[in-house]
């Protein structure tokens, strides 16, 4: 005779994963749904109250933070990750990683894993993603996306998208098949009508249309990112981006040698080590205030090098420190 389970057959499906935040009545948040399947693993600690907790109106009373994993430390060939996320009203979430998420080679570049994050974001709901960068192993094909949902957009997000060259301490230099990343950010009105308000796709084709090899077109560089900055929760870290950058020397611009240089406050003399830093390092930058969302690309000779960057804007400002706590640069340490 035939066993019969008692239990009802899992709906879950291989890879798939669920974040919900909401606000358990009068005013709690609480992490209401975390549920995963292989090759995804979700990791969620206690949530801790932000540091401006109590000072600010309506400041939520505690910070959800989630890490995404996966079994083995990597994607392998032919996995598909499908995680959504949804994130109510007064709410905060942090997204993180515990390393870089390792893409692992495929024996035909026909087989590639795939990676989907869908956000959803309510009314006054802000949520940052700060990851560790993909990084693609020699001879993989990747493709990911990350599609954000603001309700009315009045969502606060801040998310990073970042990508390495592979294994430099083993010489790969983007030596891959095939990488994709798409970044979109909608928002959806009283209606239910959806609007699109940004696209950001990056392609990386070792053919594309000349015969120049991957390595010879990223100038050296051996990681690129893209930080997406919107709404009242960094609005502080979105206009800091965008001053730096209109404070960096122009080609042209006067030097002025030996002259005596006037003394500079402690903010120019943090620009000055900053700037110097990003010399030496090779690191490239610029930010663009695009639709009401303000656009950084980034891109390095070495991954400490953006590392490091990122964090130190980020920590100047302060904004985000104040609002998320410590926890929320974890991946940049």
């Amino acid at each position: 005779m035939a066993f019969v389970s008692p239990f009802d057959s899992s709906t879950s499906k291989a890879g798939h994963g669920s974040i919900v935040v909401e606000i358990l009545p009068p005013d709690t948040p609480v992490l209401r749904n975390i549920s995963y399947q292989y090759p995804l693993k979700l990791v969620a600690p206690d949530p801790l109250p932000p540091p401006c907790n109590g000072t600010e109106v309506n400041s939520p009373r505690l910070v959800h933070t989630v890490f995404l994993l996966t079994y083995g430390g990597g994607i392998v060939a032919g996995d598909s990750i499908d995680l959504h996320v949804q994130v109510d009203s007064r709410t905060r979430l942090i997204l993180l990683t515990q390393g870089s998420t390792k893409i692992f080679k495929t024996p035909d570049p026909a087989l590639a894993s795939q990676q989907r994050m869908t956000v959803q974001l309510k009314h006054d709901a802000a949520l940052i993603y700060l990851p560790d960068p993909v990084q693609p192993f020699a001879h993989t094909a990747f493709s990911q996306s990350q599609i954000y949902s603001l309700e009315r957009e009045q969502g606060s997000l801040c998310a990073c998208d970042w990508v390495t060259s592979g294994r430099s301490a083993r010489g790969e230099n983007w030596d891959i098949y095939e990488y994709r990343s798409r970044n979109e950010v909608w928002t959806t009105d009283e209606a239910g009508k959806k609007r699109l308000l940004l696209r950001d796709n990056l392609i990386l084709d070792p053919g594309g249309r000349t015969d120049m090899a991957l390595s010879s077109r990223m100038d050296n560089c051996s990681v690129f990112g893209t930080l997406i900055i919107r709404g009242p929760s960094f609005s502080s870290l979105a206009q800091f981006f965008l001053d730096e950058f209109g404070a960096l020397p122009r080609i042209g611009g006067r030097n002025w040698g030996d002259t005596a240089q006037p003394d500079l406050t402690p903010k120019e003399q943090w620009r000055l080590a900053r700037q110097q830093r990003e010399a030496s390092d090779g690191l490239m930058w610029s930010a663009a205030n695009v639709r009401g969302f303000v656009l950084v690309k980034f891109a390095s000779r070495a991954v400490e090098g953006s590392r490091e960057w990122l964090k130190d804007m980020i920590k100047q400002d302060g904004s985000v420190l104040h609002a998320f706590g410590e926890r929320a640069l974890l991946c940049l340490k």
